[in-house]
């Protein structure tokens, strides 16, 4: 199989190369490589997708093309040189236009244009839609996994790694919301291996690429059995509440990762894995994953912020 990794530095796309690599594949990566090396074993062809199609890249023969890219414009010219291949593109759940439901339908309009996510980040899942459009029209084969919340090892963001190194540090949790809220996260490692698996087969089609679908407090239980963090005395915080103390949702600094406001984002983390898992997808437990959470890092709320916001809870 010769695969090409367009990316291939950071997280999902260099999880994917370097399981490729171990599967015996012949790997390349496309990118400027300024986030960091391709995986060991894997070849790294220089192109700033700003810049047009270099011929190593337009020359390849490929059998397969994994594509991260939300821009447009990015989709547009790798497409158009490299039709051939079978596309197996990553986009998002964040294509859906009702995130208080886990409908797959309809879509968010077609955004056709490059936006700065910093200027408009309500653009992204419109952004990715006409990526999806892109490559269903221009390549001769390809299928779309549209990913919830991707954690594990190497994330970047600290989106899900908060909770394991929380859970370790004990003593009293600010945990958000209520607990029935349901949340779910997949695992880069098995999204990277059924990425694989979808470019082996060629598998064609759009599937949501999500874990199980679970009440955050089973969710944090398990965290909590994968980082050896007995019987964590958890505080719900209601989000109301969290928003006059101006703690965010989501990610970020000051945020409290996975707790998203209720009801208007019900459904964002709460699709059905089940076609992806009957094409193969194959899921880990989140204890697994927490316990290679532990030093990946986090930006969220400071343990200062935590105890003040419960200490204001307990206090109202």
């Amino acid at each position: 199989m010769r695969l090409l990794v367009l990316g291939g530095t950071r997280f999902l796309s260099r999880e994917t190369a370097a399981q490729a690599v171990a599967r015996g594949w012949d790997v390349t990566c496309a990118c400027r490589g300024l986030s960091g090396t391709v995986p060991d074993g894997a070849r790294h062809l220089h192109w700033d997708r700003a810049d047009g199609v270099p011929p190593e890249v337009a020359d390849g023969a490929w059998d397969a093309v994994v594509d991260v890219t939300r821009l447009p414009s990015q989709a547009r010219s790798a497409v158009a040189a490299l039709p051939d291949a079978h596309w197996v593109f990553v986009s998002t759940i964040s294509v859906y236009a009702d995130s208080s439901s886990p409908a797959t339908e309809p879509l968010a309009e077609p955004i056709d244009e490059d936006v700065d996510l910093s200027v408009d980040p309500e653009a992204y899942g419109g952004m990715k839609v006409a990526c999806e459009r892109i490559v269903a029209a221009g390549a001769t084969s390809s299928v779309v996994a549209r990913p919830g919340l991707v954690v594990g090892p190497g994330d970047p963001t600290g989106r899900f790694s908060y909770w394991p190194q929380r859970l370790a540090r004990g003593g009293e949790v600010l945990a958000p919301g209520r607990p029935e809220d349901v949340v779910q996260v997949i695992d880069v490692r098995d999204l990277a291996a059924w990425l694989l698996d979808l470019a082996d087969a060629q598998t064609t089609g759009a599937y949501d690429a999500v874990g199980r679908p679970v009440p955050f407090a089973e969710l944090l239980a398990e965290v909590a059995a994968g980082v050896g963090a007995d019987d964590p005395h958890l505080t719900w915080v209601d989000q109301d509440f969290l928003a006059e103390q101006g703690v965010e949702p989501w990610a970020g600094e000051g945020s409290l990762p996975l707790w998203l406001p209720r009801p208007e984002h019900d459904g964002m983390l709460a699709h059905d894995p089940g076609p992806a898992e009957a094409a193969g997808l194959r899921l880990r437990s989140i204890a697994d994953t927490a316990a290679g959470c532990l030093d990946t890092p986090v930006h969220a709320l400071p343990a200062e912020r935590e105890a003040e916001v419960l200490a204001a809870w307990h206090a109202r």
